[in-house]
């Protein structure tokens, strides 16, 4: 699902909101994309609302990267379930923030929890998405007449060439490329030039 193993993960595109009254109690959810926990909490400040009861919120950046806030609801009823709506979603790099205006009933710690965590899980449904294919940089060596294969096969893998350097007899070609096609390029690479080109991770 994340970044960390090269494989693709779903993100948000675009905002999502979602708006729904349980027993009078007015719930407004809303989901963004953050790559970061400066860009969670800048979310979070740019959308509570100082007038409402509560502003609480969850993020997922990551396998290791979560937080979450109750802002002032029973513990565990309001932070938890909006962070389970987003690991239940599959999606990573977003942040939630569901406010809520109190409307007298009180909806006991079962209600708050479907509250909460359904208003999140709205808002991250109402949000457009996008698969994101994590690239890295590689560097390939090789002999100066090697060059037109050397472009050929990139250009055949849809990998960017980025940089070129030179050594005395050789080209060294910096190439951009999703994680996922380094094994395919690095078997072709060898097949292609017959083992003259070697291939240097970033």
């Amino acid at each position: 699902m994340t970044e960390s193993d090269g494989k693709p993960w779903r993100t948000l595109a675009g905002g999502g909101q979602w708006e729904e009254e349980v027993r009078h109690s007015r719930f407004i959810g809303r989901a963004a994309r953050a790559d970061s926990p400066d860009e969670a909490m800048a979310f979070l400040h740019e959308v509570s609302h100082p007038k409402a009861t509560h502003n609480c919120w969850a993020f997922r950046i990551g396998p290791g990267c979560y937080r979450s806030s109750d802002d002032g609801e029973p513990g565990g009823t309001a932070g938890r379930p909006i962070l389970a709506a987003i690991d239940h979603s599959g999606l990573d790099h977003v942040v939630v923030v569901v406010t809520r205006y109190f409307g007298g009933i009180k909806l006991g710690s079962g209600g708050l929890t479907r509250a909460y965590g359904g208003v999140a899980a709205e808002a991250l449904r109402a949000a457009p998405q996008v698969e994101v294919r994590p690239l890295t940089e590689v560097a390939i060596i090789a002999p100066f007449e090697l060059t037109g294969v050397l472009y050929q096969l990139t250009e055949r893998l849809s990998a960017q060439r980025v940089g070129e350097d030179y050594l005395p007899d050789s080209l060294i070609l910096t190439v951009r490329l999703e994680v996922s096609a380094v094994p395919r390029l690095e078997a072709e690479l060898r097949a292609a030039t017959h083992n003259r080109a070697t291939l240097a991770r970033r």
